[in-house]
């Protein structure tokens, strides 16, 4: 299967479990005549639904990559109706560099979508997963977390779309996944990520957030292994039924003025963290202008009353750096 520059060494068609790679042919000083490999993993076990599972959007961002490869690893053929397609890191050269974006052309994968076949390897991969890889899925799931710029209180995110039917899939994903924190997409996002194509292509989607830190946190990749298992058990791609969960809290960010952003450069001594609930007023954390000592320390407090949703993980920060994602309850 080709997209003009991308070529896909497996048959995304044929039954069993296949392991190959795409091979994106971007031209530049570590691979001038060559290709870069995407490793891709298809299990296929007669007819059924199908479901996409791609980490490493982002490549500082790992719980997602192990929770996928431990699935892989331990899947039996003969388990599965339908199939499973894993892209365990969609951003390889970024992933190898720990890097939020990619080492290769600059490019931010989750900001490409619809991306350009004819363009660098960030927007030729995001090419082939809208014009490929999506219109084979029923369902997809994009792992994230908050890599080494922030952390997240861990949830899944759904998007809000303009076709009510499709809203209520991607609620059940996110239901089914089995966080205790559901964030609702809404006006505020960005339409060139995976979840925008996604929306776009009219296929049922999650994201997650996973923590963050750029490590690996290993509750964390234990819920995102398990939360893969129950969606795609609520997929029907997996047999099995899924344990009962407490109904998960729902969180929208509904204005920009509600977060926080660093007013200077200089150190954030924060007192709060990503899953506690602030009100207006309550302080945020200083500002310290450490390079600047003559100038005072600056309190940061709430503007409105809310749920922080992400934190930054940065002791320096710079003027609009992200100090607090805060939104509302739903």
């Amino acid at each position: 299967m080709a997209n003009n520059s991308i070529t896909a060494t497996i048959d995304l068609g044929a039954e069993g479990r296949q392991i190959g790679d795409l091979q994106v042919k971007y031209s530049d000083n570590s691979v001038p005549l060559g290709h870069h490999p995407v490793p891709i993993i298809s299990l296929k076990n007669g007819d059924g639904p199908v479901v996409m599972l791609i980490a490493g959007t982002h490549g500082d961002e790992f719980e997602g990559p192990s929770a996928i490869m431990r699935l892989v690893r331990d899947l039996a053929l003969s388990q599965v109706t339908g199939q499973i397609i894993c892209v365990p890191a969609l951003n390889a050269p970024a992933v190898q560099a720990s890097s939020r974006v990619s080492p290769l052309d600059g490019g931010n994968l989750n900001r490409a979508f619809p991306g350009n076949p004819m363009g660098g390897f960030t927007d030729q991969i995001a090419d082939y997963v809208q014009t490929v890889l999506l219109p084979m899925a029923d369902a997809a799931v994009d792992l994230h977390s908050g890599g080494k710029a922030s952390v997240f209180a861990p949830c899944a995110l759904a998007t809000r779309t303009a076709d009510p039917a499709l809203f209520a899939r991607n609620m059940a994903l996110a239901e089914a996944f089995g966080l205790p924190l559901i964030w609702v997409l809404s006006g505020f996002n960005d339409k060139r990520s995976l979840n925008g194509a996604a929306e776009r292509a009219g296929v049922a989607m999650i994201a997650t957030e996973l923590g963050g830190g750029g490590g690996g946190d290993p509750q964390i990749t234990d819920a995102a292994e398990d939360g893969l298992y129950r969606l795609m058990r609520h997929i029907g791609v997996l047999r099995g039924d899924l344990d009962p969960r407490k109904p998960p809290q729902q969180v929208e960010i509904t204005s920009g003025d509600h977060s926080l952003y660093a007013p200077g450069d200089g150190v954030f001594d924060r007192t709060l963290a990503a899953g506690e609930c602030v009100t207006a007023g309550q302080l945020a954390g200083w500002m310290h202008y450490v390079s600047e000592p003559r100038r005072p320390s600056e309190k940061i407090a709430f503007p409105f009353d809310g749920f922080i949703l992400a934190h930054t993980n940065r002791g320096y920060v710079k003027r609009g750096d992200l100090l607090f994602l805060v939104a509302q309850p739903v």
